[in-house]
């Protein structure tokens, strides 16, 4: 079959179809993965930290969807496909499979390929893919890179037209936004951390974010409150410290990569505020992205990596951003609600358990109650209490 020439289509997918013009378009993608190395990418390295996440986040809405979640590694190749039963079958028959090379270079464009090549988010719809076989799936794709801003690996949803529906985008922004934001965790975390950076002349920021729709900087004892945009604005971009493109940053903000004339100038009022108020916070643009702040957020999560739990938890005002619906922001909340979680039960302790029950997010959470239903002894004039409040909650 005669390869697709550009004509009437977007300026993106006319010239991916010009660097494609080498590939057959009949042709199958190659299984350049084995069984060893796909075990060795989802346990070690940057992918291992991002697919705990999308299972978290993203695999559930999939299935529900009709489509199939992928994670490539930086070549393009896929390590990870799983969603709903009948779109993974399907999507098997065009190669989309673990272990097999979607780099564009090798099956033309697709979303994960050429998002990729160009290092931005793309959505790709059915006959704008390359290739025979792919055009009649639809595909949204963001790269994922590390905190030095290196790409790493690519997130993708691939299916019927739902997969580039208008929120599919801002949820896999926010998605790799808070993958993003563990890789930063993990190089804190690690055995030989880099070395601190020489103090600056004016003391850094705080960014409090936790228990209070609106964010406030803390900077020479002084509080600065900020507007709900803002601090919406700050909250994402000091979780992604390899910055992000205007589109990536206004989905996770707006809910929408076009909205970046509203973002630019939101940026430009931030800019003025951190200058009058805060002058050891920077941005910088192209990527967009913070400096000189810290969060509350790290300092929680960081008492939980240290095994602190009940420290962490005694500093957890509530949830991040409590009243924003920022897609980004969203991310983040849930992530930490998520660690503490994992935390608390792995600790297995009925104080690390009590104290997060205490909590808003703890309790309302079935899992953590039950596991302290677990610890209680026999009689324990709690356990009444507690049964009563998950069968509430799963509304037995």
């Amino acid at each position: 079959m005669r390869a697709p020439r550009p004509g009437s289509v977007r300026p993106l997918v006319a010239e991916s179809w010009r660097r494609s013009a080498r590939v057959d378009p009949d042709g199958a993608p190659r299984l350049t993965l084995g069984t060893d190395e796909l075990d060795a990418a989802r346990r070690d390295g940057p992918l291992a930290t991002l697919l705990p996440i999308v299972r978290r986040l993203l695999l559930d809405d999939s299935r529900s969807a009709g489509c199939v979640v992928a994670v490539g590694d930086a070549a393009g190749r896929l390590v990870f496909v799983d969603g709903a039963r009948s779109a993974r079958r399907a999507a098997e028959d065009m190669g989309f499979v673990p272990g097999a090379d979607w780099a564009e270079e090798h099956v033309g464009t697709s979303a994960p390929g050429t998002a990729l090549r160009l290092d931005r988010p793309v959505q790709i719809r059915r006959d704008e893919h390359y290739a025979t076989a792919v055009k009649p799936w639809s595909c949204t794709a963001v790269p994922v890179h590390d905190p030095s801003g290196r790409v790493v690996g690519v997130l993708d949803v691939t299916g019927d037209e739902r997969a580039v529906e208008r929120h599919t985008l801002p949820l896999l922004t926010a998605t790799v936004a808070a993958a993003e934001a563990e890789l930063a965790l993990a190089v804190l975390r690690a055995p030989n951390p880099p070395a601190p950076r020489a103090p600056a002349t004016t003391a850094d920021a705080e960014l409090v974010l936790l228990g209070a729709d609106t964010a406030t900087l803390r900077v020479d004892g002084r509080a600065v409150g900020l507007s709900a945009r803002h601090s919406e604005i700050l909250a994402v971009l000091a979780t992604a410290p390899g910055g992000l493109p205007a589109a990536d940053l206004a989905a996770a903000v707006y809910g929408d990569p076009g909205a970046t004339v509203t973002l630019r100038a939101e940026v430009v009022r931030l800019r003025r505020v951190l200058a009058a108020t805060a002058p050891c916070v920077t941005m910088a643009s192209r990527p967009y992205r913070v400096g000189g702040v810290r969060t509350d957020v790290d300092t929680v999560l960081a008492a939980l990596d240290r095994g602190s739990r009940l420290q962490a938890v005694s500093r957890y005002p509530g949830p991040v951003l409590p009243g924003s619906d920022a897609p980004g922001v969203d991310a983040l909340r849930d992530l930490v609600r998520g660690r503490f979680r994992e935390a608390v039960v792995t600790d297995g302790s009925a104080e690390a358990l009590l104290a997060w029950a205490r909590t808003p997010d703890g309790a309302a959470d079935t899992r953590v109650l039950r596991a302290l239903l677990r610890t209680l002894p026999p009689r324990s004039p709690r356990r009444a209490g507690l049964v009563a409040a998950v069968e509430a909650l799963e509304g037995v």
